[in-house]
């Protein structure tokens, strides 16, 4: 099998066109790079290079090798550059999960922070939901997870980076449209459009638990997995929904929305998630990163 040296002196000699030349750009004198050509148009079975008088050119073979050598030389210095990344904390790659909500408001500044303070590390996204999040924490196809709240795990741990008010979404032309603050007691037999109790536990049993303390019984009329999909419905008038307040970012034209009392406003969370003794060096450091710019306090 050829050699990388052998490569980087055939490049040379087909980048110059000449041997004299390619010897000296390559600090080297011009026997030695003779012979390493020859060995490598030996190893392979074909005539690179055509030589007659100082006059050099690229034979057809050689045009095409050419291409391939030059691409395999660049991956291999990218190959020495992903190792020596890797020994470092402030460098390389980490594979990021988020939920679909945080792209609102928290994922574009939480990016922003880790491309100024840690600018040689390359953020690669995927989004998902939590429950596919921890799996693929648990199998190491992910290392980082922008998350719901979730039931512990023997493999993962997760900290508070985020927190926000429920606030109450309804049509527009809604009879409470005008009112400036709500009451969960203004939901009793409204048509309702909630969570979904299987795809978004987290959230459904916020809002199904705080609506059971206060005796609040709405008239749920449909349960779906995503923000953007309960709040289509509401600008539809198909009812009201309550929401993490950083879901006002998408728009909706038809959607009024109102803070709720102080008596009655509750909180949603969005966790850090990561896997436990899992690989250190460049994920750590982009995930003490992430908890020291993004500090959530405890709950009183």
């Amino acid at each position: 099998m050829f050699q990388l040296t052998q490569l980087r002196c055939f490049v040379a000699v087909a980048t110059e066109l000449h041997f004299g030349r390619a010897a000296v750009s390559l600090n080297m004198t011009q026997p030695p790079l003779t012979r390493q050509i020859q060995l490598l148009e030996h190893e392979l079975g074909v005539l690179l290079l055509e030589r007659s008088g100082g006059n050099v050119r690229l034979t057809p073979a050689g045009v095409v090798f050419l291409r391939e050598a030059e691409d395999i030389l660049r991956r291999s210095q990218s190959a020495a550059l992903a190792a020596r990344r890797a020994m470092r904390a402030d460098a390389g790659c980490v594979t990021m999960g988020f939920i679909p909500a945080a792209s609102f408001t928290l994922l574009p500044q939480l990016l922003a922070s880790v491309q100024a303070q840690l600018p040689d590390v390359q953020i690669v996204l995927r989004e998902m939901q939590t429950l596919d999040q921890l799996e693929a924490i648990g199998t190491d196809r992910i290392e980082l997870g922008i998350v719901r709240p979730f039931a512990p795990r023997s493999f993962a741990e997760s900290a508070a980076i985020f927190r926000e008010p429920f606030v109450l979404a309804m049509p527009s032309e809604h009879r409470l449209a005008e009112q400036a603050c709500m009451r969960l007691s203004d939901l009793e037999g409204e048509a309702f459009i909630q969570f979904c109790p299987s795809e978004s536990r987290y959230l459904y049993e916020l809002i199904a638990g705080r609506l059971r303390a206060q005796g609040v019984a709405p008239e749920t009329v449909q349960t779906l997995s995503h923000t953007h999909s309960i709040l289509a419905l509401v600008d539809a008038g198909v009812g009201v929904a309550l929401v993490p307040r950083s879901a006002q970012k998408l728009g909706y034209a038809g959607v009024r929305f109102r803070p709720l009392d102080e008596v009655d406003s509750f909180d949603v969370e969005v966790h850090l998630a990561w896997r436990r003794r899992g690989r250190q060096g460049v994920v750590d450091a982009v995930r003490l990163l992430i908890q020291e710019a993004y500090p959530v306090p405890a709950k009183a």
